[in-house]
């Protein structure tokens, strides 16, 4: 197969190297070569690009710039070109699998919601709470809904879990609401194992009002 005769004409093109009647023929090509547009197209930018170099001081006798010049930075926008192309390609690569990776995650199961239980009264309270306990391996989740039924508010509520051991943690506190429910959910490090009671206390007494033992 023979060498495209204006393979070489497109670095001279964007420089406005070439005679007027090599540039006519080159622009007719341009017509049916995709192959020669795009090196032009990427290479458009390149005066733009020399316009932005310092001329060097003058030097007497130094004489005309080296022949291969040209060809040396058109190598070079070519190889950088390349390497554009190719962390372009690497690129959405990545974003592909990256993509692939989130749909698996995203369709993977979720783990199944444990049963809530309703917590315990220890009194004449307003409040009902029911609870529900994931394990993980970091600790434990606590999923509690917990509804205010008096007519004013009675002020803070505290949830604190207990360890078998007799240790109390205080996990959360929150602002009782007439007629609305409070959702909690909060982890402890303490393992599922190691719980031995959820407790609903009243912020400012301290006193127990729900009780959960496990």
């Amino acid at each position: 197969m023979s060498e495209d005769p204006f393979a070489t004409f497109d670095a001279a093109y964007v420089l406005g190297a070439l005679s007027p009647e090599d540039r006519q023929r080159f622009e007719q090509h341009l017509r049916t070569c995709d192959r020669c547009a795009s090196s032009v197209r990427d290479m458009a930018g390149l005066p733009g690009l020399l316009a932005r170099v310092d001329a060097p001081p003058a030097v007497p006798d130094a004489g005309p710039p080296p022949p291969d010049l040209l060809p040396t930075v058109l190598r070079r926008v070519r190889r950088g070109r390349r390497i554009r192309l190719a962390v372009t390609s690497a690129s959405a690569a990545l974003a592909v699998s990256a993509c692939v990776a989130l749909a698996v995650v995203a369709s993977a199961p979720s783990p199944a919601q444990p049963p809530y239980t309703a917590m315990t009264s220890l009194g004449e309270f307003p409040v009902r709470a029911d609870a529900s306990l994931a394990a993980f391996d970091w600790g434990t989740q606590v999923d509690m809904s917990c509804s205010y039924t008096g007519e004013r508010s009675s002020g803070e509520y505290v949830l604190v879990a207990i360890s078998r051991t007799g240790v109390e943690t205080q996990l959360a506190t929150w602002k009782a609401v007439p007629d609305n429910t409070a959702r909690i959910v909060i982890g402890t490090a303490l393992k599922r194992t190691d719980l031995a009671a959820l407790e609903v206390r009243g912020g400012t007494s301290g006193k127990p009002l729900l009780r959960l033992t496990l």
